[in-house]
């Protein structure tokens, strides 16, 4: 969302210059910007830079904010064209500062192969040293919902619906996106591409899928959830973890109410209608 925040300082501006000159006399303007992290593009004719800068730590439960870690990913899948192409990744007294080439586009709207596709790929490639490790397993996830739950008041209603179905861990852990929603993924005439790698990790492959297909960051990024015959569509696009992510969706969709929750308790009610989406699909995948 484009928001009205103030262009990046001078100094800011000169770190840029010193990567690339054209851009002191190019055209700035505001991506995004707010408690977490501020963006500005950069463009002159068809030159086009984005630059990210990190502010304070982020106290989000499930979505770290690590500015090496994007860095890293930037460089790992260089070679891959699914992500920004790095610049650079600096310092600076304002906070850490990623700059890396833009991605022409529009956020992804429709058609669930060509995500399904791309997902396949990402989790193909080799892991970096030095990912964290998340959630495996339902005990785990379960644990995870738990405790962003510890820091809302009590939900009796979600309480009561804590899944209880075990689903052991998988040992074929994979290179995860984490943050996989349609504001993430950019479409144009090339292909498909993902954007904001801050939270990246290494782990179940169901964790992207789950992200992808939550009906909150559905109905938040693109404002529909996704139908059922989407839902279908992309599992037969995914075939070999189709069942594994049937098996963990009720876990899945509890620590997104969760997360929900949290985020309702803080202030922002635009998750109260994804509250009540993930309890709606809690319900019918436990069914």
């Amino acid at each position: 969302m484009i928001q009205t925040v103030p262009l990046p300082s001078q100094e800011l501006r000169a770190r840029v210059a010193a990567f690339a000159p054209w851009s002191q006399d190019g055209r700035w303007e505001a991506l995004f910007g707010g408690r977490t992290n501020a963006a500005w593009q950069v463009s002159r004719g068809a030159d086009s830079l984005v630059l990210k800068l990190y502010r304070a730590s982020n106290d989000n439960p499930l979505f770290p904010n690590d500015a090496k870690s994007e860095a890293l990913m930037l460089s790992h899948l260089a070679d891959l064209r699914l992500a920004p192409e790095l610049v650079a990744h600096f310092e600076t007294p304002e906070g850490s500062c990623t700059l890396y080439h833009a991605i022409p586009g529009d956020a992804w709207r429709k058609d669930v192969t060509p995500v399904a596709s791309m997902m396949q790929t990402l989790h193909q490639q080799p892991i970096p040293k030095g990912l964290r490790t998340i959630a495996n397993g339902s005990q785990e996830i379960l644990a995870h919902a738990d405790a962003i739950l510890n820091q809302c008041a009590p939900n009796s209603q979600l309480a009561a619906l804590r899944p209880t179905a075990h689903v052991p861990a998988t040992s074929d852990t994979v290179l995860l996106h984490c943050d996989m929603v349609p504001g993430n993924l950019i479409t144009n005439p090339k292909g498909l591409y993902l954007i904001d790698w801050q939270c990246p990790a290494q782990g179940d492959a169901c964790e992207d899928i789950a992200m992808f297909l939550s009906p909150a960051m559905q109905s938040l990024y693109r404002g529909d959830i996704l139908s059922t015959s989407e839902v279908s569509e992309f599992l037969a696009a995914y075939p070999s973890q189709a069942d594994r992510y049937c098996a963990l969706a009720p876990a899945y969709h509890f620590r997104m109410a969760a997360y929900c929750a949290w985020h309702v308790e803080n202030g922002v009610p635009d998750y109260e209608a994804g509250l009540r989406a993930e309890i709606a699909a809690l319900k019918d995948a436990s069914a």
